[in-house]
């Protein structure tokens, strides 16, 4: 199976591209070059179909929405994706905007797992002039805030990657008035499984007493839920030849292990697979930005690269396990 997700973000785009979006949201972080590439995949598949018959093999192109809410890989595996037939390997690749091309990087585990959150805290309005016959919940927020931050710094080992953010506080519409709620959202970003699980437990914890001591009753919903991004290294290394061989110019750096998150999680802790991060930058260095970032752009050279990527590895594979 090969993986190119598709889905955008609510940013207002700020490349400077001809095609730049105009409707609020953009490809910030390149997956309209994953499905295109993937097409392109497609394409060069189509024309070698006789091989994939004569090995009586079947490929299954995966053009995956939601992977920037965690929720499409999931989807996809509860509509059917691994089954009818169910793969017997993956490979997916994710454009890089600050990578030169022909740079791919590989490791495992390579991203890390995420956890979710938002946190509700309910408390009673009233005017900004008399906080002693109201509750207020933003002062509970701050405090709530705070201890979640010291759940790092006091409860991980230093040694452990671990990242704690809150990234939306939200209550009130005045400033005069004490709101009825406030709301936290946020998320927890760590490679050791069971630590993860302990620090979830000590989350609802956490709020929970500090709720409690500023007489806000608290709920707290999961929005996500990924395991870390490992990958199977067989996998991984027959990857290696396969995209080696029809890109001989690339380099391979084992250096993939960052603190962000990918659904392809769910699959890829189903059946064996590998995941490549490959440099997509524009040439003009002063046009380098981040991925997500407004002003983020993408080498359009890099497509015939991917597309190639994806399809030595189905042909690569089916080759060697006819």
């Amino acid at each position: 199976m090969l993986r190119g997700d598709m889905d955008a973000l609510p940013v207002a785009e700020e490349s400077g591209e001809p095609f730049a979006s105009t409707n609020g949201c953009m490809h910030a972080c390149g997956h309209d070059m994953h499905a295109t590439a993937l097409l392109g995949a497609a394409r060069l598949l189509k024309a070698r179909e006789s091989a994939l018959v004569d090995a009586n093999a079947t490929v299954k192109l995966l053009f995956q929405p939601g992977e920037e809410t965690f929720e499409g890989a999931r989807a996809a595996i509860a509509d059917g994706l691994l089954q009818n037939p169910r793969p017997q390997a993956a490979f997916a690749m994710h454009v890089n905007s600050q990578s030169p091309l022909g740079l791919v990087l590989y490791g495992s585990p390579a991203l890390s797992g995420v956890y979710g959150f938002r946190i509700t805290l309910q408390g009673k309005g009233g005017h900004g002039s008399s906080p002693e016959i109201c509750i207020d919940p933003i002062t509970a927020g701050v405090h709530v805030h705070l201890a979640l931050q010291e759940l790092i710094s006091r409860e991980v080992p230093a040694a452990k990657e671990v990242a704690l953010t809150v990234g939306k506080f939200a209550g009130g519409q005045a400033a005069n008035v004490i709101p009825d709620t406030c709301v936290l959202e946020g998320t927890l970003r760590g490679f050791d499984v069971e630590l993860m699980e302990h620090l979830k437990t000590r989350i609802a914890e956490v709020v929970k007493g500090v709720a409690t001591t500023y007489r806000t009753p608290a709920t707290i919903e999961t929005l996500s839920d990924v395991p870390p991004l490992v990958l199977d290294d067989g996998m991984t290394q027959a990857s290696l030849g396969y995209v080696g061989a029809v890109l001989p110019k690339s380099a391979f750096l084992p250096l993939f292990h960052a603190m962000a998150s990918e659904d392809f999680a769910l699959i890829s802790s189903e059946i064996p697979s590998a995941y490549f991060t490959v440099g997509a930058a524009v040439t003009d260095t002063d046009e380098h930005f981040a991925q997500h970032h407004p002003k983020a752009r993408f080498s359009d050279a890099e497509l015939p690269l991917g597309a190639a990527a994806y399809a030595a590895v189905a042909l690569g594979y089916i080759a060697d396990h006819r």
